[in-house]
């Protein structure tokens, strides 16, 4: 199966990027699966909205796409891009992902353009990422939250915000796509 929308060498890239971050290791080596969004793209002068595409991964293997989906009400200005990859700590937090039923919410982040600064906390977990670019971003590591570890990688923008909404997903299993 290929996803049309994102190239197989910007999915490649962005896998090379996390898995060179010594700190995402351990959760590669145990968790039970991932979902991996090489871009996601945001932006809001009060009202903001995020939209990106990626792959979820199942025991190393690509088991189906995935949309995000974020919308936000807040003091917020500007827009930004980033990466995004999600971890489930066992088959519970993969299934409750792949059912629709995770939400990230009650976001607070700050991104400045290449210096990269980037942090989210909310119900879902936490996610701090810093660096002067892709070779030398550095991750946070929070440990999983409900069963979930979440890490970004800035790719640029400046953008300011402290704003309540929720990162929504929708899965579609490889079945599906090919139909």
């Amino acid at each position: 199966m290929t996803v049309s929308w994102v190239s197989a060498d910007e999915y490649n890239g962005t896998m090379d990027l996390f898995e060179s971050s010594p700190a995402l290791k351990p959760y590669f080596d145990n968790s039970f699966g991932y979902a991996v969004f090489p871009r996601v793209g945001k932006g809001g002068v009060f009202f903001g909205a995020s939209h990106g595409k990626g792959k979820v991964y199942r025991l190393g293997k690509v088991v189906g796409s995935v949309e995000l989906n974020e919308f936000t009400l807040g003091l917020q200005f500007g827009g930004q891009s980033f990466s995004e990859i999600i971890f489930f700590q066992d088959e519970r937090a993969f299934d409750e992902f792949t059912n629709g039923a995770f939400e990230i919410d009650a976001s607070i982040s700050a991104a400045a353009v290449t210096l990269g600064l980037q942090a989210q906390l909310g119900t879902g977990g936490t996610s701090a990422s810093t660096g002067k670019g892709a070779s030398s971003t550095k991750q946070a590591d929070n440990g999983y939250s409900k069963g979930f570890a979440i890490f970004v990688h800035p790719r640029g923008g400046l953008m300011f915000e402290m704003s309540v909404g929720g990162q929504g997903f929708v899965y579609r299993p490889i079945e599906s796509d090919l139909e």
